[in-house]
């Protein structure tokens, strides 16, 4: 059976239309900037580790500096200490006994 011509022309046309549509859905929207612009932007500012307040570059590398500069460990709970100690236990013996 042999199908009139416009059965053939209507799907190809909305395929047609279909793959165009795709292509405009595609496009990031143009107030968006391109990833390789953002990427050599040098970064001037920053945000303090301990309150979150902007700095400047030279504020943000003396307050890494003074933080980098302690002498003594951070300090633990001792709660905390020994749950960290149980775990590595508990780790150890799974080793061996794979059902805990």
């Amino acid at each position: 059976m042999r199908y009139p011509a416009f059965y053939r022309v209507i799907p190809m046309s909305l395929a047609l239309q279909m793959i165009i549509l795709e292509a405009g859905v595609a496009l990031p929207p143009p107030e968006d900037i391109p990833e390789e612009v953002l990427r050599m932007e040098i970064i001037t500012e920053g945000r303090s580790g301990i309150n979150g307040e902007p700095l400047t570059a030279a504020e943000y590398a003396q307050i890494q500096e003074k933080l980098g500069e302690s002498p003594y460990p951070p300090q633990i709970d001792s709660k905390l200490r020994n749950l960290i100690f149980l775990l590595k236990i508990r780790k150890m013996l799974k080793t061996f006994v794979p059902i805990l």
